[in-house]
């Protein structure tokens, strides 16, 4: 399991812009702003998203390397992946995977792709089977 996930950002205003629309219908709404010279020598500044009191999406700014990366959210339902792309799409996503089933991976995955404003690929899901 993991504990959290740093991605380095060309336009960290644009994505905390970006992650803030796209991460809301997930239920993803807490922010955490960290001062990085709070932290040891060299620290960056970070900014954090979460829900439950629980912060794991952090944005740095950074040395972008785009489709370097995967992120897959949770999403709590099939109607939540639908307007997390939208939103996503709204917030300047590009479309890398329209909502629908993945039956590669099973017929109860239910799961939508976009690339985000660097590049990174995005994925909201809805596995009924881990509800």
């Amino acid at each position: 399991m993991l504990d959290h996930v740093f991605l380095s950002v060309s336009d960290l205003d644009r994505s905390i812009d970006f992650y803030a629309a796209a991460l809301t219908p997930l239920g993803i709404t807490q922010r955490v702003d960290y001062d990085g010279k709070d932290g040891p020598p060299g620290h960056p500044d970070l900014k954090g998203f979460g829900k439950n009191n629980r912060i794991f999406f952090w944005l740095r700014p950074g040395t972008v390397e785009g489709r370097a990366a995967q992120v897959g959210f949770i999403a709590d339902s099939q109607a939540a992946v639908d307007a997390a792309f939208a939103a996503a799409i709204a917030a300047g996503a590009t479309d890398n995977g329209a909502p629908g089933v993945r039956l590669h991976y099973d017929p109860r995955y239910y799961a939508a792709n976009v690339l985000d404003p660097d590049g990174y690929s995005l994925e909201f899901t809805y596995k009924s089977w881990q509800h």
